[in-house]
Formats: C-alpha cells, structure tokens, sequence
C-alpha cells in the first residue's frame, strides 16, 4: 500500500512528454516556441504570432521603455541569468533599488498570478507595470507611447500587428506573447516520469521521495508547474520591524498579511538568489529555512511545521530540485528601430 501511494502521488505530477524545442532565432524564422509542459495558456485577445512576438521582442530589451534610457525588462529578467535578476532585489533608474526579488520570466505563461502579490492577473497587465513603477522604470505610459510613436520602425510593425500607432494595449499585448515564448524544455524528472529511469540520479530519485512525503512540498509545490497557484505566508521578512505584508497589500484581507505567491519550481537551479525578499543565496539555504519551520508569526501557514531532515536528506532534496531543469530557447538580441536613444546594435549577439 505504501507503494501504490507513493505511485499515485507521482503520477499526479506527471506532465505530458513533448518534442525539445529548437531556440528561437528573433532574425527571423519560426517564433512559435513551447515546451514539455500543456500547450501555452493564449487570451483569445492576443493570439500569437511571428510579427507580434519578433516586436515584443524588441520592446522587451529596449531601454527607452525607461524614464533615462537605461533600463528595460531585460536588466532585471535576463536570459543570461534564468530570465531573472542574479541580485537579492532589483536596481532601477538612478540605482534606485527595489524590495522584491525580481523572479523568473521562465514559465510565467503559466502562472495564474503576477508579481509576488499576484496584483496582475496576466501577462499583458503584468508586462506594463515596472514601466511606470518610480523605483524601476520609472516613466510615464503617455511618455513610452509619444518616444516609440516618434520612431518610424515602431510606429510601421504596430500598423502591421495591431493596425494602429503605438498603444499601451499593443505594447503589453505584444510584450506579453514575446514571454510566452519562453518556456522550458523537457527536464530530468520529466523524462525519468516518462519511464527513463537513468535520467535522475540515485540522490534526485530519492529527493522526489522526499518531496512527496517528508518534507511536505507537494501541498504547495504540485502539479505540472510545480506551483499550487495560490498565496501563502511562510514567515520570510515577518521578524522584521515594517514586514513586506506581501498580499495584503493588494487585497486588504488580513488573511493574506504575510502571504506571497508560490513560484514554480521548474528551472530553480538557474535563479538564485531565492524567496521573494532573495535573502537566500542557494537551494541548501532554502532547505534549510523550510527544515526549521519559517519563521512564527500570526499568519504562518499551518503546513510550516519543523522538519527533521538529515543533512544527506537536504542535500537529496537539493538534488531533486536540480533535476527540475530543462532546457530554455537561445535568444538573438533583436535589432532596434533606430531613433533618438536606441540601445547600441547586439550585433546578433546570443543570450
């Protein structure tokens, strides 16, 4: 019996096996790229396409989306470093650094929610905020619109995608298809589910073990994405004097003080640092923390609970986190229309 429950709880993270995916060149050719997971979420009001998504490419690394022409989304989400921003929190116009970890672009298309907070509820409303945020991009919507509408190579791909000039509803929709591009490729644990059981190693086998039983991961850590979806307060920050109230912020239920949106796990390995404050510098660190239970506060999540794992059994879980990875799209710097403060040429460069 204990087999058979171990085998059903393994099953349910099962996701479908598909073909890798070749990169994404942004020169041209296919633009259309997915991954092992269930077919991209699209809104009916933004289906994807080579052109819209080759724009948003541009739009996405181009930094006269910022108030001084020196940030864009890529500063703080780049490829080189999982999509995400290798430092504890971000750093905006003028230095100016922020109080949340950036996260990952990786999977985003996936998730449910937004931000830490999960105040936007797609891509599209997600891909418009940092812009206008003081601390990050610190310009103006009506600013970026009137820059990019001065910019003939930008004002012809939105009357070719959209059939109109520039827009904020044009950038965030083709933003938002851009990342929905970026996605992972079959990992280890995918293929070891799938039956290829030299894809783990001994030490990740016995971590998915542990991660379904002892150390309690999957209430939060399930399905295809490895994310329950949802909000929980686990303690991090909560011992500070003016706590990040996460949530709350958002909602105003006092429910929610403390909790914040569970990433997914896929492609972890990549993103370090971790939690949404990135006070954690590995995945052992990480362990560590959940091993001694967070830290109280009223709210704490009930399944924050004290651990007892051995040393070897940390360092199993670590290993089957590693085995999380799979593969992400080569992607070509595109070129940008040329205008006043256009980035210097990538010369085709590959992040």
């Amino acid at each position: 019996m204990r087999w058979l429950a171990l085998i059903t709880v393994v099953l349910a993270l099962a996701v479908p096996t598909l073909p890798v995916q070749q990169p994404v060149a942004l020169a041209g050719g296919p633009m259309l790229a997915n991954g092992p997971l269930p077919p991209v979420p699209v809104p009916p009001d933004n289906p994807q396409s080579d052109a819209k998504v080759r724009l948003g490419a541009q739009l996405y690394f181009d930094t006269r989306l910022s108030a001084d022409n020196t940030i864009s989304c890529g500063s703080c989400h780049d490829p080189r470093t999982g999509w995400a921003n290798p430092h504890p929190t971000d750093t905006g116009i003028r230095g100016q650094v922020g109080g949340r970890n950036s996260g990952t672009i990786i999977n985003a298309a996936y998730m449910r929610f937004q931000f830490w907070d999960g105040r936007a509820g797609s891509l599209e409303e997600q891909a418009l905020g940092p812009i206008h945020n003081p601390i990050e991009m610190g310009e103006t919507l009506e600013n970026v619109v009137a820059k990019l509408n001065a910019i003939p190579g930008y004002t012809e791909q939105f009357q070719r995608v959209f059939g109109t000039d520039v827009t904020t509803d044009g950038m965030a929709k083709a933003i938002a298809a851009f990342e929905r591009t970026v996605v992972s490729g079959p990992s280890p644990c995918d293929r070891w589910l799938a039956g290829e059981k030299s894809a783990m190693s001994p030490a990740a086998v016995r971590g998915l073990h542990l991660f379904n039983g002892k150390a309690h991961c999957t209430p939060c850590h399930g399905g295809p994405a490895f994310s329950d979806q949802a909000f929980h307060n686990i303690g991090v920050g909560m011992d500070k004097p003016h706590p990040d109230l996460g949530r709350f912020d958002h909602t105003k239920d006092p429910a929610d003080r403390g909790r914040f949106k569970v990433p997914t796990l896929r492609n972890i390995e990549l993103t370090p640092p971790y939690l949404h404050t990135g006070a954690e510098k590995t995945l052992m660190d990480v362990v560590e923390y959940y091993d001694r239970g967070g830290i109280p506060n009223a709210n704490l999540d009930p399944l924050m609970l004290p651990l007892g794992l051995t040393q070897l059994e940390k360092q199993d879980l670590v290993e089957f986190m590693k085995a999380l990875t799979g593969s992400i799209p080569a992607i070509e710097i595109p070129k940008f229309p040329a205008g006043p403060g256009a980035p210097a040429d990538p010369k085709g460069g590959l992040r």
